[in-house]
């Protein structure tokens, strides 16, 4: 009995063990180390934007299908079957002989026709055109979406990358920190220095674990940002694989503002909306013209009562005629929509011009923010050239009693500030360069080449 008891409390303690490595293993994150080129991949794939950018081209090609599909003939047909009592069935016209009508009466009418328009003034040509810009217009808003969330992948992807490489200077500074706190103890010791110094030392390290710490929770909010910007589960640790320092580009302001005028989509969609403007502005001179259209009619009279009536019992005309029809009342009635028109052209000039303004703008600004970004990027390589040979002196000072512990301390803090601020300036020179890539409107062309 005891056996058996033991049996069973062994058994179940085996399947606690089971369940709770089971469940570790569930709640696992995974490692994944990823490449730029892979997490812009993979985020245009999932990208949920870009899936309702293409809806709505799908969306202006069916109207546009349904434009072209206006200049096809129109044609119907018709059966219809009428029964009719008669109770008076006697007719007596004037002094002539009565007409006797049946009690009842059956017909079978029949119809079939066909009708083409030949000539409205153009107007199924104008509707087409019209339907063909705003196609042209969806694409190039996908063109957009698609720019801005290839900019927001690569946005993330180097925050994570700031992240990560500032969590390896805080690595490096805590190993710093620690091995000089052992070298103040072992001075406290020996007599050497006093409680003080240890404690300063103490709290240099404890302000860099503090740092490391927001900065692991940076991370954690970046990496879950970026996971779901890139369809990846939400419990996957991403790793920075590479970073491209982009250097420094020579390029001219006035180049790059050739190449956005030439590329960025909001000035090819202010150019669609101004033809726009100008179609919707032929569209109603052409309702001030005649129509012309020809048709077939063909009928079927069966007034014999029988679906399927004998020979010489019913009658099938056909017709065939053209008709031409003017609502010469427009000529005065669509002035002031023609008017109207025209001043919606104008505002689409206008609005082309605001958008001229407003790319040469916006390039300018990122075009100097980039420039900027290199200069940062030289201040701060002499700044963490100078903060090492500065924190080197300081501790050779220390050790043989010249320097002050505050100066010991105060000079690696520099240097860790230093290191930093090099790494981060090094990520926002690439994120300034691919936003005045994204400014050109030539970010995705650099991704793919």
């Amino acid at each position: 009995m005891i056996s058996k008891l033991n049996f069973s409390v062994r058994g179940k303690a085996v399947l606690i063990l089971l369940s709770a490595l089971l469940v570790s293993r569930a709640d696992a994150q995974t490692t994944k180390t990823i490449t730029l080129a892979e997490a812009i991949r993979l985020g245009l794939e999932n990208s949920k934007t870009l899936k309702l950018s293409q809806a709505r081209i799908d969306a202006a090609i069916s109207e546009y299908n349904q434009a072209k599909d206006n200049v096809l003939p129109s044609a119907k047909a018709s059966y219809a079957y009428n029964h009719a009592e008669i109770p008076t069935n006697t007719l007596r016209i004037g002094d002539g002989d009565p007409i006797h009508l049946p009690n009842r009466a059956d017909a079978f009418i029949g119809t079939v026709s066909v009708q083409e328009l030949l000539f409205a003034g153009n107007k199924l040509r104008y509707a087409r055109e019209s339907t063909e810009l705003l196609t042209s217009i969806a694409r190039a808003d996908a063109t957009q979406d698609k720019d801005n969330v290839i900019y927001g992948i690569i946005s993330a992807y180097y925050n994570l990358y700031k992240v990560q490489q500032s969590k390896e200077v805080v690595r490096q500074n805590l190993e710093s920190a620690d091995k000089q706190l052992k070298q103040a103890t072992r001075f406290f010791d020996q007599g050497v220095v006093t409680r003080n110094d240890v404690l300063r030392f103490q709290l240099q390290k404890s302000n860099v674990e503090v740092t490391g710490i927001d900065l692991e929770s940076n991370r954690r909010i970046v990496n879950y940002d970026l996971n779901v910007l890139l369809g990846l589960p939400e419990n996957t640790e991403l790793v920075v694989a590479d970073f491209m320092d982009k250097g420094s580009h020579n390029q001219q302001l006035a180049a790059y503002i050739d190449s956005a005028l030439t590329r960025r989509e909001e000035v090819k969609t202010a150019d669609l909306r101004t033809r726009i403007a100008e179609t919707n502005i032929k569209f109603i001179h052409a309702d001030q013209y005649p129509t012309i259209g020809v048709g077939a009619n063909l009928y079927y009279i069966n007034a014999g009562g029988k679906v399927f009536p004998v020979s010489n019992s019913f009658v099938l005309p056909i017709s065939i005629g053209a008709t031409v029809s003017w609502n010469f009342d427009k000529l005065w009635m669509n002035k002031n929509k023609i008017a109207g028109a025209r001043i919606q052209k104008t505002e689409a000039e206008i609005g082309r011009e605001l958008s001229v303004d407003q790319v040469k703008t916006d390039v300018n600004r990122n075009y100097q923010n980039y420039r900027g970004a290199l200069d940062r990027i030289r201040i701060y390589e002499t700044q963490v050239t100078q903060a090492t040979e500065n924190d080197k002196i300081l501790e050779s000072k220390y050790r043989n009693s010249v320097a002050s512990v505050t100066d010991r301390v105060d000079a690696g803090t520099q240097l860790f500030q230093a290191q930093i601020n090099l790494e981060l300036a090094k990520a926002d020179a690439a994120l300034a360069w691919y936003n005045l890539l994204k400014s050109t409107g030539t970010i995705t062309q650099a991704q793919t080449n």
